[in-house]
């Protein structure tokens, strides 16, 4: 499918109880909307745009900008916090302002996540999930995320992807600078440049001295690295809805094993192994993406 024979995605600010909350629009305005979007941690709605504009065609999709990232305008205080529920509640108060007929909730990386953790709060909103390498931890791993002590700044600085966050350069001399900062490097290394572009579109800020900084503050960002005392996995099998989750072939942040037990339990929820995919699997293998929405809204 060829993104640039579609018409370009229309900038929404929708009003929430907290807030503006920023998403970009594909597909015809005049149906209810078929499908709701959640970015990764970091990023935002505007990084999957080459994906999702030749879905306009036959879908209307609304990819948000979460909480502190892209041109959303919630709140976004980095002070330590042990959950997500802060985007939950968000995409819980958006489906309620839309108010429209059940959608398809469907998310990358923390976008995914979230998407499970609202569809837990409001099923009768939800037809179906579409989830591209969920967070979720390791039995272990979650159990010990609930402890009492794993909260704080000292807690965040001794995860790596959260201390790696919070060191992250905040302003560049221009977005041409910010481009060739990320281009082939780190997590962007597998990343098609027009993502990147896509990504740098609605993450850079301009400031008054005229350098650009990330919309995303480098905190906000180790903040939600940190905050990993959530339960997605418990949600795969009280959301009673279909629930399709590809997850990485390596470098997965999905850490469920076989996945059989989960199944036994939830008889809507089937699993995929994408070949050849990292955590970046959207960015590898729009394809993918694609033929899971084009599957779900039907």
């Amino acid at each position: 499918m060829d993104a640039i024979l579609v018409e370009k995605p229309r900038r929404r600010m929708i009003r929430l109880p907290a807030g503006g909350m920023a998403a970009l629009e594909f597909g015809d305005a005049a149906r209810p909307v078929d499908v709701i979007f959640l970015h990764g941690n970091g990023l935002n709605a505007a990084t999957y745009r080459s994906i999702l504009a030749p879905l306009a065609l036959s879908m209307r999709v609304l990819a948000c900008d979460l909480r502190g990232h892209g041109m959303s305008r919630l709140p976004a205080d980095p002070a330590p916090r042990r959950t997500w529920n802060l985007f939950r509640d968000d995409l819980v108060a958006l489906m309620e302002a839309l108010d429209g007929p059940p959608v398809v909730l469907a998310g990358h990386s923390m976008g995914a996540s979230t998407a499970l953790l609202a569809a837990d709060q409001a099923q009768d909103r939800v037809k179906s999930l579409v989830l591209f390498d969920p967070v979720i931890l390791s039995r272990l791993g979650a159990a010990y995320a609930r402890l009492p002590w794993a909260a704080g700044a000292g807690w965040a600085k001794r995860l790596p992807m959260a201390a790696a966050a919070g060191r992250r350069r905040p302003v560049f001399a221009s977005a041409q600078d910010a481009f060739d900062s990320y281009k082939g490097r780190g997590g962007f290394r597998t990343w098609p440049e027009t993502m990147l572009a896509d990504y740098l579109s609605a993450g850079l800020h301009e400031r008054p001295d005229g350098q650009v900084e990330l919309s995303c503050a480098p905190a906000w960002e180790a903040a939600n690295f940190a905050a990993q005392a959530n339960d997605p996995r418990r949600c795969l099998t009280t959301v009673k809805r279909p629930i399709a989750l590809y997850r990485a072939a390596f470098g997965s942040t999905c850490r469920i094993g076989s996945g059989a037990g989960l199944r036994r339990a939830n008889p809507g929820l089937t699993i995929e192994t994408v070949a050849g995919a990292s955590h970046f699997l959207p960015m590898e293998r729009p394809d993918v993406v694609q033929d899971a929405l084009l599957d779900a809204v039907g």
